[in-house]
């Protein structure tokens, strides 16, 4: 079964909006081995509309010969909105309606990992809903102050209930930056068991 995996640059302070301001100081070859396992791992990108509408505007005239870019527009996008009405960067489906019954019945079709970019209030959402199976943190060494989080009980109520995490695997990316998978643990037989 395919599982749906978010990797997200968050701060000390639990911050993961804008990371453009605040995160290419501590990117080395190391973050960027450990961003690049993570979208080989996967063969579908999953986005919220926020995320989607910053990478449809930039990826589409990074330049065919940019190996990065040509990833990110050939690869297929599943768009998650509320409010839009169409998606056009290539290969981009919306899904609308039921999220959870839509992404549950897509995990369970043959193909690798899908991977969740940003998007914290889809993070969330999902967490919540109880779909997401695994959640990667490149945890920098800065505090922010104040923007966005993915998790519940820091800016906003009415998040995900509370839910253990198997922390399976960790290092550090010098300089400093602390790389880490979690597992969702769920409730019951299905409950998810870390892979090595």
């Amino acid at each position: 079964m395919r599982k749906i995996v978010a990797g997200l640059f968050i701060s000390l302070d639990g911050v993961v909006e804008s990371p453009e301001k605040w995160h290419f100081p501590y990117f080395n070859d190391e973050m960027g081995a450990a961003v690049g396992a993570l979208m080989a791992a996967s063969d579908t990108m999953l986005l919220g509309r926020v995320t989607y509408q910053g990478f449809a505007a930039f990826w589409p005239n990074a330049g065919a010969d940019d190996p990065v870019a040509a990833q990110m527009n050939n690869t297929p996008k599943l768009v998650v909105s509320t409010t839009l009405d169409t998606v056009e960067w290539q290969n981009s489906t919306l899904i609308k309606g039921n999220v959870a019954e839509e992404l549950t019945k897509l995990k369970q079709q043959p193909g690798k990992d899908i991977g969740i970019t940003g998007s914290a209030t889809l993070v969330r959402s999902l967490l919540r809903d109880n779909v997401l199976d695994e959640l990667h943190l490149l945890v920098h060494p800065i505090v922010v102050g104040s923007g966005q989080a993915p998790l519940p009980g820091r800016r906003r109520s009415g998040g995900p209930r509370p839910r253990g995490l198997a922390d399976v695997q960790y290092g550090r990316s010098p300089p400093d930056v602390r790389a880490s998978r979690h597992v969702i643990r769920r409730a019951g037989p299905g409950r998810a068991r870390p892979r090595a």
